[in-house]
């Protein structure tokens, strides 16, 4: 396993670090396995694979094309998402393509966000390859260009698409009836939004119900058309979305159809039969003109080090069985139109999942690996992140519904409990047509939900993602009781515990991400806010707050009558809200502060064993009207009986009567979704945000003797960002002894 220098270091320090004072045997943590390094086998066979040139005088960043064909290709389109660190692309900076021999391209840059001080944080970035060898990789690295920006070419109109041939439509046979929509009227009509606007590329967002021959329209079912032309390259593609989301037609139900699509006059795909499953949708990409064949590897360092993403660990080899899995798993019904794709359908099913973390198990493979197997997981679950019935439309916005409309909806109250006061109207969804009309295999739940959408928007800059992203956020909110939410306030306070790390984990997303100038950013922020500075308020701020850093509203409180918590949920939540500081919520910044107390005093309060860190309970209080404990050293001596308390931490006792090897944490230590490896990114966030503390609470996690294989799961293989803790003033002394002071 390559390792990058500090973590090296670091590691060193943990195994000294580690070894226990108490009696017992000591140990000396394993920081590494001895696995053999595939890419390296590879690179001393084959030669280093090719790595983007950060030589390049203005390079930011930038991707590799690799071509997936046994022939040349030219004139190769080209879009992405990209998002940038903070002053990167300063506002009137532009930027250009510059490949390995030198040569320069123009760039189309379609800024979708900014920072606060105005830079760039997200666009689209579009380019004309003049040529793609076959089987080839060419380096397109993105570097600011000093050039006068002269006068810009104007984009291409829809007319000019249009009068070149181009067609594509749906079609949906239900009950001997046909309803249709055909893409080329909707263009050539005035309603058209443009997604994409500039001289290489234009995208234009077209909607409408399906209608049937005399012209009426189907009160449920309608399509969304994205074209996005490349007039250079003589290209478009179609991107088809149907949907069966309207949030206040009376009736909704399932349909089922012989689904068809044509591009060109062609038929591209049919599917007969197909149950379409209420307040759901699908998606299917197309290319009129021919399809390129390439697949696209981004710049996992540039993109981790923006802080739009966890840290995740860049030494970790993901494993080839476990790419070759996906690729396994990634086919028949299952990513077809209505299926779940490696998702678990029934959400709240309980247990360690691969769909579960701040980013999915697949999607952190992609992040790490940049593989075609794990992008197809990946890019297609965000598409399939569409089969849930969580998708609510507003037909009057045309927008997902928003509590900025209707701040009494819910999909769990009652209907009386809906009443909008200041409209004298219930905002509760109509039912269902009938008995089982909307019966569907799918379950969503907050408390288990998968982050589908944002890391494939944030590549892509594909709007059907964006949307994905937000109907998602916003169901977790109004999948609240109104009144216990505080209406618009949208606070999470009510649900489980896991449910709101999640929930707030994707608010953030969809706050930070979301394009500046779109009607829902100023109400994503507006409930991120809303929600931390509750949370602020009542543990922060709070002088009466609980001394422990636990999270304790909701249903947090859910073991041992009342008087217990989950430390792997709390630990859920510590790393949502570490990801939000990451993603520049200062708020949240603050509460990581009083958050890292919990899983740092876990490791190194000198009254508790590091070993049951990870824990499944933790009893917080005696009972349900007792206090909350003043010290961890009570809530561990209320959890652990005597006998287990007075063994040596670590030790060889310790380690036989529990079944475990010495310094083996409890909990599944050696389970890449074990109860350690979900206090991973809790520790990693605590490392950065607490100084001395957090890095020796780090060191010792670290220098644990069992530790997992990441390599096929590495969902939570989340490190610090900062660097390795200083070395240890006497490396003989016990370390608890030291953090135990500092925390102090």
């Amino acid at each position: 396993m390559r390792l990058h220098l500090p973590l090296l270091a670091l590691l060193t320090l943990a195994g000294s670090a580690c070894a226990q004072a108490a009696g017992g045997d000591k140990f000396v943590g394993m920081p590494v396995t001895g696995e053999l390094d595939a890419k390296r086998v590879l690179a001393a066979r084959y030669g280093e694979p090719p790595r983007l040139d950060r030589s390049i005088k203005g390079g930011l960043t930038g991707v590799f094309v690799d071509s997936a064909d046994a022939v040349a290709q030219a004139s190769v389109p080209v879009s992405f998402g990209q998002v940038f660190t903070p002053g990167d692309l300063k506002p009137g900076e532009r930027l250009a393509g510059k490949l390995a021999d030198g040569a320069t391209l123009p760039l189309q840059v379609d800024v979708k966000a900014r920072h606060a001080d105005g830079s760039v944080r997200h666009a689209v970035v579009s380019a004309i390859l003049p040529a793609l060898a076959p089987k080839a990789s060419l380096m397109l690295a993105l570097a600011k260009d000093g050039a006068a920006a002269g006068k810009p070419a104007l984009p291409a109109t829809a007319a000019a698409l249009l009068a070149q041939g181009f067609r594509a439509g749906f079609s949906a046979r239900i009950d001997g009836k046909t309803w249709s929509v055909s893409a080329e009227r909707l263009l050539a009509g005035a309603r058209a939004q443009a997604w994409l606007s500039g001289p290489l590329v234009t995208e234009w967002l077209v909607a409408a119900p399906l209608v049937d021959d005399q012209g009426a329209e189907h009160p449920h079912l309608a399509a969304r058309f994205a074209v996005r032309w490349y007039p250079q390259a003589k290209r478009a593609r179609v991107d088809v979305t149907i949907e069966n989301d309207w949030a206040y037609e009376p009736g909704p139900r399932n349909f089922t159809y012989d689904a068809r699509v044509t591009v060109g006059g062609k038929e591209v795909y049919a599917r007969a039969g197909l149950t379409h499953f209420h307040h759901a949708r699908w998606r299917k990409v197309f290319w009129w003109g021919g399809a390129p064949a390439f697949d696209l590897r981004h710049d996992t360092a540039y993109l981790i080090a923006s802080r739009a993403l966890p840290n995740y660990d860049q030494a970790l080899q993901v494993s080839e069985p476990a790419l070759a899995d996906l690729k396994a798993r990634w086919n028949g019904a299952a990513i077809e139109p209505m299926g779940a794709g490696l998702a678990q359908p029934y959400m709240p099913m309980t247990g360690g999942r691969n769909d579960i973390g701040l980013l999915p198990g697949w999607a952190a493979m992609y992040l790490l690996s940049m593989d075609p197997r794990a992008r197809a997981a990946t890019m297609g679950g965000a598409d399939l992140a569409g089969s849930w019935p969580i998708h609510y439309r507003d037909k009057r916005t045309g927008l997902p519904v928003s509590l900025l409309d209707h701040p009494y909806m819910t999909v769990l109250a009652r209907a009386s409990d809906t009443m909008n006061r200041a409209t004298g109207k219930l905002e509760a969804f109509p039912a269902c047509a009938a008995d089982k009309a909307c019966d569907t295999p799918y379950a969503p739940d907050v408390s288990h939900q998968a982050s589908f959408a944002y890391l494939p928007y944030l590549l892509s800059g594909d709007h059907y993602h964006l949307e994905e992203l937000q109907f998602w956020a916003s169901y977790n909110v109004f999948s609240s009781h109104p009144g216990y939410r505080e209406n618009i306030k949208g606070l999470l306070k009510p649900d489980q515990l896991r449910g709101q790390a999640w929930a707030l984990r994707s608010l953030g997303e969809a706050a930070y991400i979301t394009p500046d100038g779109d009607r829902l950013k100023p109400l994503f922020l507006g409930l991120v806010d809303n929600n931390l500075k509750w949370y602020n308020a009542t543990y922060t701020d709070n002088p009466a707050a609980n001394k422990l850093g636990v999270i304790v509203n909701g249903y947090a409180l859910s073991y041992d009558n009342e008087s217990g918590i989950a430390p792997w949920q709390d630990d859920f939540f510590t790393s949502a809200v570490g990801h939000l500081a990451d993603l520049g919520f200062a708020d949240a910044r603050r509460l990581l502060a009083w958050k890292t107390r919990f899983p740092i005093g876990r490791m190194m309060d000198p009254g508790v064993c590091w070993i049951d860190a990870a824990s499944y309970s933790l009893k917080v209080r005696e009972s349900r009207a007792s206090p909350f404990f003043a010290t961890l050293a009570q809530a561990y001596a209320a959890t652990h009986g005597q006998g287990r308390r007075d063994l040596p931490c670590g030790g060889a006792d310790m380690a036989h009567a529990l079944k475990l090897k010495p310094g083996e944490m409890t909990g599944y230590s050696s389970s890449a979704i074990g109860f350690p490896s979900t206090m991973q990114p809790a520790l990693a966030y605590a490392a950065d945000a607490a100084g001395k503390p957090g890095r020796d609470a780090w060191a010792r996690f670290m220098g644990r003797s069992v530790k997992p294989d990441y390599g096929g799961a590495p969902q939570f293989a989340i490190v610090p960002r900062a660097a390795a803790p200083e070395p240890a003033k006497d490396a003989t002394r016990d370390v608890t002894e030291d953090a135990a002071a500092s925390a102090r």
